[in-house]
C-alpha cells in the first residue's frame, strides 16, 4: 500500500503544482490585458467623467452670465434710445429685439 500511497501522493503533488502554475498563468494574463486595454484607452484620448462635469458647469455659468448681459445691453439700448429722444426731440425709433444666443 505505501507504494500506491506515494504515487497518490505524487499524484496530488503534480496536480497542486499544475494548478498553481495555471494560477499564476491565468494572473499573468490578466495583467497583460489590463496592460494592453490601458495602452488602447490612452491612445483613444478620452477624458474623465469629472472633467465632462467641470465644463459642463463652466458652460452653463457662461450661458447664465451671456444671458445677465444680453439683459443689460438690451437695458442700455433702451435708455440710449430715450436719452437720444429726448436730445433731438422726435418720436423713440422702434426697439430691436434683443439677439439670440451665440
Amino acid at each position: 500500500m505505501s507504494g500506491a500511497s506515494r504515487i497518490l501522493d505524487d499524484l496530488a503533488g503534480v496536480a497542486g503544482g499544475a494548478l498553481s502554475a495555471l494560477v499564476g498563468l491565468r494572473d499573468e494574463i490578466d495583467a497583460l490585458i489590463q496592460a494592453k486595454l490601458l495602452e488602447a484607452l490612452r491612445r483613444l484620448s478620452l477624458v474623465r467623467r469629472e472633467e465632462v462635469d467641470v465644463l459642463e458647469e463652466r458652460l452653463n455659468a457662461t450661458q447664465a452670465e451671456q444671458e445677465k448681459l444680453l439683459a443689460e445691453l438690451a437695458a442700455l439700448r433702451a435708455r440710449l434710445g430715450a436719452l437720444e429722444e429726448r436730445l433731438s426731440g422726435k418720436e423713440p425709433p422702434a426697439p430691436e429685439p434683443p439677439p439670440g444666443p451665440l
